[in-house]
Protein backbone atom coordinates (compact mmCIF):
# COMPACT_ATOMS: atom_id res chain seq x y z
CA UNK A 1 0.00 0.00 0.00
CA UNK A 2 1.17 3.50 -1.50
CA UNK A 3 -0.31 6.52 0.49
CA UNK A 4 0.57 9.87 -0.60
CA UNK A 5 -0.03 12.24 2.09
CA UNK A 6 0.00 16.32 1.58
CA UNK A 7 0.89 19.12 3.81
CA UNK A 8 2.48 17.33 6.56
CA UNK A 9 4.13 20.15 7.19
CA UNK A 10 3.31 23.35 6.91
CA UNK A 11 5.19 26.34 4.50
CA UNK A 12 6.89 27.60 7.97
CA UNK A 13 8.48 24.10 8.72
CA UNK A 14 9.67 23.33 5.51
CA UNK A 15 11.13 26.50 5.67
CA UNK A 16 13.18 25.87 9.19
CA UNK A 17 14.19 22.71 7.83
CA UNK A 18 15.77 24.09 5.27
CA UNK A 19 17.25 26.87 6.70
CA UNK A 20 18.68 24.88 9.38
CA UNK A 21 20.41 22.10 7.10
CA UNK A 22 21.76 24.94 5.08
CA UNK A 23 23.83 25.27 7.85
CA UNK A 24 24.53 21.87 8.83
CA UNK A 25 27.44 19.36 8.55
CA UNK A 26 26.69 16.57 5.60
CA UNK A 27 28.54 13.03 5.26
CA UNK A 28 28.38 10.54 2.89
CA UNK A 29 24.76 8.57 3.48
CA UNK A 30 25.93 5.35 3.09
CA UNK A 31 27.25 5.68 6.84
CA UNK A 32 23.06 4.37 7.27
CA UNK A 33 23.24 1.91 4.63
CA UNK A 34 23.37 -1.95 5.04
CA UNK A 35 26.37 -3.45 3.21
CA UNK A 36 24.07 -4.32 -0.43
CA UNK A 37 22.30 -1.04 0.00
CA UNK A 38 25.38 0.84 0.55
CA UNK A 39 26.78 -0.20 -3.00
CA UNK A 40 23.90 1.39 -4.53
CA UNK A 41 23.76 4.50 -2.33
CA UNK A 42 25.26 7.94 -3.72
CA UNK A 43 23.91 10.88 -1.46
CA UNK A 44 24.52 12.97 1.67
CA UNK A 45 23.20 12.91 4.98
CA UNK A 46 23.52 15.10 8.67
CA UNK A 47 24.97 12.67 11.28
CA UNK A 48 21.31 11.28 13.16
CA UNK A 49 23.35 12.36 16.79
CA UNK A 50 23.97 15.94 15.49
CA UNK A 51 21.87 18.91 17.14
CA UNK A 52 20.47 19.22 13.92
CA UNK A 53 19.19 16.20 13.28
CA UNK A 54 17.66 15.91 16.76
CA UNK A 55 16.20 19.24 16.56
CA UNK A 56 14.59 18.35 13.50
CA UNK A 57 13.43 15.51 14.09
CA UNK A 58 11.30 16.44 16.82
CA UNK A 59 9.88 19.10 14.72
CA UNK A 60 8.92 16.08 12.53
CA UNK A 61 7.18 13.64 15.18
CA UNK A 62 5.21 16.54 16.15
CA UNK A 63 4.22 17.04 12.49
CA UNK A 64 3.08 13.41 12.47
CA UNK A 65 1.52 13.35 15.84
CA UNK A 66 -1.07 16.19 14.31
CA UNK A 67 -1.65 13.96 11.14
CA UNK A 68 -4.15 11.44 11.39
CA UNK A 69 -3.85 10.28 7.96
CA UNK A 70 -0.48 8.86 8.78
CA UNK A 71 -1.80 7.40 11.72
CA UNK A 72 -4.50 5.79 9.70
CA UNK A 73 -2.07 4.35 6.96
CA UNK A 74 1.04 3.33 9.10
CA UNK A 75 -0.75 2.58 12.46
CA UNK A 76 3.12 3.38 14.36
CA UNK A 77 4.07 1.40 16.70
CA UNK A 78 7.36 3.24 17.22
CA UNK A 79 9.12 5.34 15.00
CA UNK A 80 13.12 5.62 14.51
CA UNK A 81 14.02 9.50 14.36
CA UNK A 82 13.70 11.18 11.48
CA UNK A 83 16.67 11.42 9.29
CA UNK A 84 17.78 13.89 6.59
CA UNK A 85 19.21 13.28 2.53
CA UNK A 86 20.61 15.21 0.25
CA UNK A 87 20.69 14.15 -3.85
CA UNK A 88 23.11 16.79 -5.36
CA UNK A 89 23.41 16.41 -9.60
CA UNK A 90 24.40 12.72 -10.15
CA UNK A 91 23.68 11.28 -7.24
CA UNK A 92 21.04 8.45 -6.43
CA UNK A 93 20.13 5.54 -5.13
CA UNK A 94 20.00 2.38 -6.72
CA UNK A 95 17.28 -0.23 -6.42
CA UNK A 96 17.14 -2.01 -2.36
CA UNK A 97 15.33 -3.00 0.26
CA UNK A 98 15.25 -1.43 3.51
CA UNK A 99 16.81 -3.33 6.37
CA UNK A 100 14.33 -4.75 8.86
CA UNK A 101 15.44 -4.13 11.53
CA UNK A 102 16.80 -0.70 12.99
CA UNK A 103 18.32 0.52 16.02
CA UNK A 104 16.64 2.77 18.33
CA UNK A 105 19.16 5.81 19.90
CA UNK A 106 18.32 3.91 23.59
CA UNK A 107 19.99 0.76 21.74
CA UNK A 108 16.46 -1.67 21.09
CA UNK A 109 15.99 -2.37 18.19
CA UNK A 110 12.78 -1.55 15.76
CA UNK A 111 11.25 -3.83 12.94
CA UNK A 112 10.85 -1.52 9.86
CA UNK A 113 7.86 -2.18 8.58
CA UNK A 114 6.90 1.27 7.09
CA UNK A 115 8.82 3.23 4.98
CA UNK A 116 7.98 7.37 4.68
CA UNK A 117 10.15 10.50 3.17
CA UNK A 118 8.96 13.80 3.30
CA UNK A 119 9.83 16.40 0.69
CA UNK A 120 11.44 18.80 1.35
CA UNK A 121 12.26 20.50 -2.63
CA UNK A 122 9.68 21.52 -4.57
CA UNK A 123 9.50 19.57 -8.26
CA UNK A 124 10.31 22.90 -9.56
CA UNK A 125 13.79 22.77 -7.78
CA UNK A 126 15.32 19.53 -9.46
CA UNK A 127 15.05 16.91 -12.12
CA UNK A 128 15.17 13.73 -11.68
CA UNK A 129 15.29 12.61 -7.98
CA UNK A 130 12.01 10.52 -8.46
CA UNK A 131 11.64 7.93 -5.64
CA UNK A 132 10.21 4.77 -7.61
CA UNK A 133 8.50 2.07 -5.55
CA UNK A 134 7.95 -1.41 -6.58
CA UNK A 135 5.08 -3.88 -5.26
CA UNK A 136 2.42 -6.27 -6.24
CA UNK A 137 0.16 -3.48 -8.21
CA UNK A 138 3.46 -1.90 -10.51
CA UNK A 139 5.50 0.39 -10.17
CA UNK A 140 5.14 3.73 -9.12
CA UNK A 141 6.79 6.94 -9.34
CA UNK A 142 6.69 9.93 -6.44
CA UNK A 143 7.46 13.45 -6.76
CA UNK A 144 6.11 15.15 -4.38
CA UNK A 145 5.85 19.62 -3.52
CA UNK A 146 7.49 20.51 -0.32
CA UNK A 147 6.23 19.28 2.99
CA UNK A 148 4.02 16.55 1.46
CA UNK A 149 5.00 12.78 2.44
CA UNK A 150 4.64 9.13 0.90
CA UNK A 151 3.97 6.08 3.25
CA UNK A 152 5.07 2.77 1.22
CA UNK A 153 6.07 -0.75 2.83
CA UNK A 154 9.65 -1.36 3.68
CA UNK A 155 9.25 -4.54 2.37
CA UNK A 156 9.29 -2.60 -1.15
CA UNK A 157 11.79 -2.22 -3.60
CA UNK A 158 12.45 0.73 -4.30
CA UNK A 159 15.01 3.42 -5.64
CA UNK A 160 15.47 7.03 -5.94
CA UNK A 161 16.63 8.03 -9.67
CA UNK A 162 19.67 10.37 -10.54
CA UNK A 163 19.43 14.19 -10.08
CA UNK A 164 20.26 16.03 -13.17
CA UNK A 165 19.70 19.42 -12.05
CA UNK A 166 19.04 21.13 -8.86
CA UNK A 167 18.90 19.42 -5.54
CA UNK A 168 16.91 17.26 -3.80
CA UNK A 169 16.24 17.23 0.07
CA UNK A 170 13.70 15.04 1.93
CA UNK A 171 13.44 13.73 5.42
CA UNK A 172 13.26 9.92 5.87
CA UNK A 173 12.34 7.17 8.72
CA UNK A 174 10.74 3.86 9.24
CA UNK A 175 8.13 3.03 11.79
CA UNK A 176 7.71 -0.35 13.44
CA UNK A 177 3.45 -0.78 12.95
CA UNK A 178 1.15 -1.88 15.78
CA UNK A 179 0.23 -4.79 12.26
CA UNK A 180 3.23 -5.88 10.51
CA UNK A 181 1.38 -7.45 7.65
CA UNK A 182 1.06 -5.10 4.91
CA UNK A 183 -2.21 -6.44 3.12
CA UNK A 184 -3.89 -6.12 6.67
CA UNK A 185 -2.78 -2.34 7.17
CA UNK A 186 -3.92 -1.57 3.90
CA UNK A 187 -7.62 -3.60 4.74
CA UNK A 188 -7.45 -1.69 8.01
CA UNK A 189 -6.80 1.78 5.92
CA UNK A 190 -9.67 1.67 3.38
CA UNK A 191 -11.90 0.28 6.27
CA UNK A 192 -10.83 3.89 8.23
CA UNK A 193 -11.71 5.85 5.39
CA UNK A 194 -15.19 4.04 4.46
CA UNK A 195 -15.66 4.77 8.58
CA UNK A 196 -14.93 8.39 8.21
CA UNK A 197 -16.84 8.65 4.98
CA UNK A 198 -20.06 7.12 6.52
CA UNK A 199 -19.67 9.49 9.76
CA UNK A 200 -19.63 12.67 7.35
CA UNK A 201 -22.74 11.36 5.40
CA UNK A 202 -24.46 9.47 7.96
CA UNK A 203 -23.37 10.92 11.30
CA UNK A 204 -22.30 9.25 14.60
CA UNK A 205 -25.41 7.69 15.76
CA UNK A 206 -25.95 6.03 12.67
CA UNK A 207 -25.97 1.65 12.82
CA UNK A 208 -24.16 1.56 9.89
CA UNK A 209 -21.41 3.88 10.96
CA UNK A 210 -21.42 1.41 14.57
CA UNK A 211 -20.85 -1.39 13.14
CA UNK A 212 -18.37 -0.23 10.80
CA UNK A 213 -16.47 0.96 13.81
CA UNK A 214 -16.48 -2.03 15.92
CA UNK A 215 -15.70 -4.17 12.72
CA UNK A 216 -12.33 -1.74 12.22
CA UNK A 217 -11.91 -2.28 16.45
CA UNK A 218 -12.09 -6.18 16.14
CA UNK A 219 -10.33 -6.21 13.42
CA UNK A 220 -7.28 -4.53 15.04
CA UNK A 221 -7.56 -5.93 18.26
CA UNK A 222 -7.11 -9.70 16.27
CA UNK A 223 -4.22 -8.10 13.88
CA UNK A 224 -2.26 -6.06 16.47
CA UNK A 225 1.23 -7.18 17.52
CA UNK A 226 2.12 -4.85 20.91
Amino acid sequence: MLVQVPDVLTPEEVRRCRQTLEQSQWVDGRVTAGDQAARAKNNLQIPVDSPEALQLGDLVLRALARNASYTAAALPLRVLPPMFNRYDVGMTFGAHVDNSIRMLPDGSRLRADVSTTIFLSDPGDYDGGELVVEDTFGTHSVKLPAGHMVVYPASSLHRVMPVTRGSRWASFFWAQSMVRDDTERAMLYDLDLAVMGARQQLGDDSQVVLGLVNHYHNLLRRWADL
